[in-house]
């Protein structure tokens, strides 16, 4: 009868020992991963709520350093160096630290990402990159602090903080148009039609090269005997944008042909009213 108590009691503290009480942080864990052009940013911070605290000057002394964010290092990644303020941040990963102030923040990308807040000593060789952004006040407070990544374009974008009534952002460039165009020459060693026809869609959308642009195209056009109507929608608006309009009708006129074959009233009415503007 002993040794079964023993057992029973032996299974019961093995029960208690698996068992894992479960709570909700107070500071849940958030992870944004966004591509902003061709590169890739991740995000990892946790998220304190003000809670009817005073949060800056108070809970987040002004002129201290900061963890942005709460419990174990706020961390960001980027997949390719960008540009911060004129200067480069190479890629990796890094702790983001802040030093708010009533009308700036300091913004410091730091080497070293291993520590639960801040670290116990702060070493200048560890700091990637530092800058100054203006801080600004919003009219309605933010309960909960928030990172957030906006204002995306091709080439950049914006690093945002808010919490309470401040709010500050921090632009950074991303290199897209040296990362694409060192794609589009490694590809066109050996490319199709369509190859041609996307490094011409991106040099006539994002870059000033308007004659790579035409050449690409005319490669591409040169591929594809039976030319679909989005090419030749695209050689119509390159040609304009050159200065060629008898060119740019000449080709809108074809693409608007094709379009109607296909039964693609989207481009149908694109290439009339195009053909209707260079006509004047």
């Amino acid at each position: 009868m002993k040794n079964i108590f023993i057992a029973l009691l032996v299974v019961f503290s093995q029960g208690l020992v698996q068992a894992q009480i479960q709570t909700p942080q107070q500071s849940p864990r958030a992870v944004i991963n966004q591509q902003v052009g061709l590169t890739d940013i991740e995000i990892i911070y946790s998220r304190p709520s003000a809670r009817d605290r005073i949060v800056y000057g108070n809970l987040v002394p002004f002129g201290k350093l900061w963890r942005t964010g709460a419990n174990e290092n706020t961390t960001i990644s980027f997949s390719d160096d960008v540009t911060i303020d004129g200067k480069k941040l190479p890629k990796g990963k890094y702790a983001l630290y802040t030093i708010p102030n009533i009308q700036s923040w300091d913004v410091i990308f730091y080497k070293t990402t291993d520590n639960w807040g801040t670290p116990k000593t702060f070493e200048e060789t560890n700091v990637a990159l530092k800058t100054n952004v203006r801080e600004n006040a919003t009219p309605t407070a933010v309960e909960t602090f928030t990172i957030g990544i906006n204002g995306i374009d091709p080439n950049g974008a914006s690093l945002d903080m808010a919490w309470e009534h401040s709010y500050v952002s921090l632009k950074f460039a991303v290199p897209t148009q040296q990362k694409a165009i060192e794609s589009i020459e490694k590809v066109l060693g050996g490319a199709t039609g369509n190859d041609y026809y996307t490094a011409a869609q991106y040099y006539f959308q994002s870059t000033s090269d308007i004659s790579k642009a035409n050449s690409y195209m005319e490669k591409a056009l040169a591929l594809t005997p039976e030319s679909p109507f989005y090419y030749l929608r695209l050689k119509s608006l390159i040609l304009a944008k050159k200065g060629d309009r008898s060119g740019a009708i000449e080709a809108a006129k074809a693409s608007l042909v094709a379009s109607e074959k296909a039964g693609n009233q989207d481009y149908v009415k694109m290439n009339k009213d195009s053909i209707a503007e260079w006509s004047k």
